[in-house]
């Protein structure tokens, strides 16, 4: 088991090769900012108390923090840009327990994750070192800090690379930037730092080094794919390819049917049961929670969805902030607005839209409609081309259908209106009176036919 262990990660940085306005940190990657997933993997690996250093844009990575996390994550702020050794050292400041280890993560850094996290302090717990870096061997290991170790393999310390000899730059193996100190070593070794190199910074790395000189360095050996930053939009773009490829074939290994993995759009919230299917180029963002047997058919789009057992969403189906009941069918061309609810074996189809609408168990809108600020009871029929008028221009209106209610093709109900239990309202009807249960409502203008009119 390893040992108790808190968390210290870096999001103080400018960022600027980000061109952005934004917080680097703050940038999505699979549907969360980049430091939301190196918090949750150190949540998962068993740290009991995080703590992020914060600094440019604070405030609203402040914001986002308390928004996600509550009381889980604490930040403190650096002040001032002095390094990476002066980041930490605001950060274990920060920290309320001081005994165990310290795990060091970086903010850009969100490909890291909780399994990684956990061999940093299983190695921690085993060998007893002051401290356990994390490393990787690149062919092209230009801009990292190498490890550099004598001739029995023993680590002697990290040199950065603006500091190191030609010798040194020839080192394929680098620092990846993830390491575990023991808590009461790390706060005197901090204190020890100086700016005696070529950046005029405090270097976390030299804490390696006085670990190094008591004979008391760990390392890791880790795949740099789970621990590469990101410095730019191109490396953004990179990290959210390989996010995906994860998350996409963790689904298809736990069960799910995904037909293309290179086009399967998959945040990290997402959930979906085994036995669902995933065509191609499907998008599910969010809380989106897909349940055993339902099907999402090419292109569809679901932000914060719960599509139940057996529903089946066609081609092109777009949904936010809404729930499919079971055996559902949509689409294609189907669009759910915010607060709309599919009751079980219900049904809308081509170019239907529906916004804060409920429809009932088995009740269909097949084509060409719009229902918004609507309750529709069970086993209703609502015609093509039906239109819910929700809006005065000041005020949002319902319109009530109750069960067994008949809307046919080409009408508008003007809301507030109620149309009654096995209603029938008569094709191109404008309705703007409640019609009674079991009524026939009917209004349309009276046709005429002039003879010759048209030849004229």
């Amino acid at each position: 088991m390893s040992a108790a262990f808190v968390t210290v990660i870096l999001a103080a940085g400018q960022g600027t090769r980000m061109k952005s306005a934004l917080p680097k940190v703050m940038h999505p990657v699979a549907g969360l900012p980049m430091y939301a997933h190196i918090v949750e993997a150190a949540l998962g690996a068993g740290a009991h108390e995080v703590v992020l250093v914060v600094g440019h844009g604070r405030a609203e990575v402040e914001q986002d923090v308390r928004s996600r996390f509550d009381s889980r994550v604490r930040t403190v702020v650096q002040e001032r840009q002095l390094g990476t050794g002066d980041a930490v050292r605001v950060g274990v400041q920060g920290l309320k327990d001081s005994e165990g280890y310290v795990v060091i993560l970086y903010g850009d850094t969100p490909l890291v994750h909780e399994q990684l996290v956990s061999a940093l302090m299983t190695t921690a717990t085993e060998s007893g070192a002051r401290a356990v870096v994390l490393t990787s061997e690149l062919t092209n290991p230009a801009g990292y800090g190498r490890i550099l170790r004598d001739a029995s393999g023993k680590v002697l310390g990290i040199r950065e690379q603006k500091d190191a000899s030609p010798s040194e730059l020839a080192v394929r193996e680098i620092n990846c930037g993830a390491y575990a100190f023991q808590a009461g070593f790390l706060r005197e070794a901090l204190a020890k730092l100086l700016t005696d190199n070529a950046q005029g910074e405090l270097y976390v790395t030299d804490v390696v080094g006085q670990a190094a000189a008591l004979d008391s360095v760990a390392t890791v050996s880790w795949n740099f794919d789970d621990v590469g930053g990101v410095n730019d939009r191109a490396q953004l773009a990179v990290c959210e390819t390989a996010m995906r490829q994860r998350i996409a074939e963790r689904f298809a290994r736990s069960g799910v049917t995904i037909r293309d993995l290179a086009t399967a759009y998959i945040e990290a919230h997402v959930t979906i049961e085994p036995d669902v299917i995933i065509e191609a180029n499907v998008h599910l963002r969010g809380n989106t929670k897909i349940e055993s047997g339902a099907r999402i058919d090419v292109g569809s789009v679901l932000n914060n969805v719960t599509v139940a057992r057996g529903a089946y969403l066609k081609p092109y189906t777009v949904a936010s902030d809404s729930s499919i009941g079971e055996r559902v069918e949509t689409g294609p061309f189907a669009h759910l607005r915010p607060e709309s609810v599919l009751e079980a074996d219900s049904k809308i189809g081509n170019f239907v839209e529906m916004k804060k609408t409920r429809l009932g168990r088995g009740s269909k809108a097949s084509h060409l409609s719009y229902l918004g600020d609507g309750v529709i009871g069970t086993h209703v029929n609502i015609g093509a081309g039906t239109i819910f008028c929700n809006y005065d221009g000041v005020n949002k209106h319902v319109t009530t259908i109750e069960d067994d209610a008949f809307i046919g093709s080409d009408s508008q109900l003007i809301a507030p209106v109620r149309i009654g239990e096995g209603a029938y309202v008569g094709t191109g009807s404008t309705i703007n009176r409640d019609v009674p249960a079991g009524a026939l409502a009917i209004s349309r203008a009276k046709q005429e036919n002039k003879l010759g009119y048209a030849t004229k």
